[in-house]
């Protein structure tokens, strides 16, 4: 009997599952996320790429001051700006060098940060391209711990120019009450579980 090629093919493909099933599982690679409305911040990484240009695929790093460089665009600021008006100063810096240059930008790593210390499951930063709510923040540091005290959290809160203390009531939000507490989150803030 003569074998085909879609056999030889469909044999090695089954041969690599298995091989792939039972070794140890290999470090995620970090994923491109996508953006939305998210505003790009100093620290952030983006992932800009040219259509049909090897040369023009880069990781660019945000520097401190808001900028970043890319090859014939030069240096532009990003600094609070989404993904795609990014994409369109990129495309119009271009548009001198190349016909109609199809642009991507997306956002590889954010540098945006909340951080929640003190007795929960989790402490530590949460990087997340959207904005959280303190109850949101609470739960993917995986909830408070049996030691804390509902009634005694605070938040650190950035408002405009301004850091103010703010007390949180975790039983009360839990069960639907002064939900005027669960603030909306500024990169940067810090919820205490006492």
């Amino acid at each position: 009997m003569k074998s085909s090629p879609l056999s030889y093919v469909l044999a090695l493909a089954l041969i690599q599952g298995i091989s792939a099933a039972h070794a140890e599982p290999a470090a995620q690679p970090q994923q491109t996320v996508a953006a939305g409305e998210y505003r790009v911040n100093p620290g952030d990484v983006l992932d800009i790429s040219v259509w049909k240009e090897e040369g023009l695929t880069k990781e660019v790093l945000v520097r401190p001051d808001g900028g970043i460089s890319f090859p014939l665009a030069g240096d532009l600021q990003v600094q609070g700006l989404t993904v795609d008006v990014i994409t369109g100063l990129i495309i119009e810096r271009l548009n001198a060098y190349l016909s109609e240059p199809v642009v991507t930008v997306a956002i590889k790593h954010s540098n945006q940060k909340f951080y929640v210390v003190g007795k929960v499951n989790k402490p530590g930063d949460i990087q997340s391209l959207a904005r959280l709510s303190v109850m949101q923040a609470l739960s993917m540091a995986g909830g408070l711990n049996a030691f804390a005290d509902q009634d005694d959290i605070t938040v650190i809160h950035r408002s405009g120019n301004k850091t103010v203390s703010l007390n949180f009531d975790y039983a009360a939000v839990s069960k639907g009450e002064d939900l005027e507490q669960n603030i909306t989150l500024e990169p940067g803030d810090v919820v205490v579980v006492h």
